[in-house]
């Protein structure tokens, strides 16, 4: 103790709470800058000049943009998979297959308004980072459903599915080509349905 002064020695709890505020400080200003101006105006200066910290401290948490958008689309998709992993049906366990699915999609499509931005910043160019956790997640839960549904090839057509809710694509739809939410949400409905039926005969 000195001056009355706590010595903090490196890798204390002290240290890792001003680590963790840190990283909420600079999500939470990544977030805010993302909803009122645009993906385009997210920079590394941007985002530590909102939270109120060095340039230096968004590098160490996230390396760089990328990274940081990656934890952005990370953070928004974690109340969404907790949803369909643990939630209550027919988003969650305990309804059949198919109605899993319906819901499963019309939840990935409704939550483009909130989360849209953010997740189709983070994608790479050419499309989605197909190795990326969430995506891997996305594809595993979609073809679990689909074998209890029946379904011959359930890999493959959860990489079909995945693909029709890529939130790039299903921005495009919904900004350039003016489609709803709820014409979307048929037309998955139609497509899994259809699926699950092929599976039956």
């Amino acid at each position: 103790m000195q001056g009355g002064e706590m010595i903090r020695i490196p890798g204390d709890d002290g240290e890792r709470m001003d680590a963790a505020r840190n990283r909420r400080l600079l999500l939470d200003a990544a977030a805010e800058i993302v909803a009122t101006c645009g993906p385009d105006k997210l920079t590394t200066d941007a985002v530590a000049r909102r939270a109120g910290v060095g340039k230096g401290t968004v590098y160490r948490r996230f390396g760089n943009r990328a990274g940081l958008l990656h934890a952005l689309a990370d953070e928004a998709g974690r109340s969404f998979q907790t949803a369909f992993m643990a939630g209550p049906p027919p988003l969650g366990p305990g309804a059949p297959p198919l109605d899993r699915l319906i819901a499963f999609g019309e939840a990935s499509i409704g939550r483009m308004r909130l989360d849209g931005q953010i997740l189709r910043a983070a994608e790479q160019r050419g499309g989605p980072d197909l190795e990326h956790p969430t995506q891997r997640l996305t594809r595993l839960h979609l073809s679990m459903l689909l074998r209890e549904a029946g379904v011959q090839d359930p890999e493959l057509a959860a990489y079909q599915l995945a693909a029709f809710l890529n939130a790039g694509l299903l921005l495009h739809l919904q900004e350039n080509r003016g489609m709803t939410n709820a014409r979307l949400t048929a037309s998955w409905s139609v497509l899994v349905t259809a699926l699950a039926t092929a599976a039956r005969r």
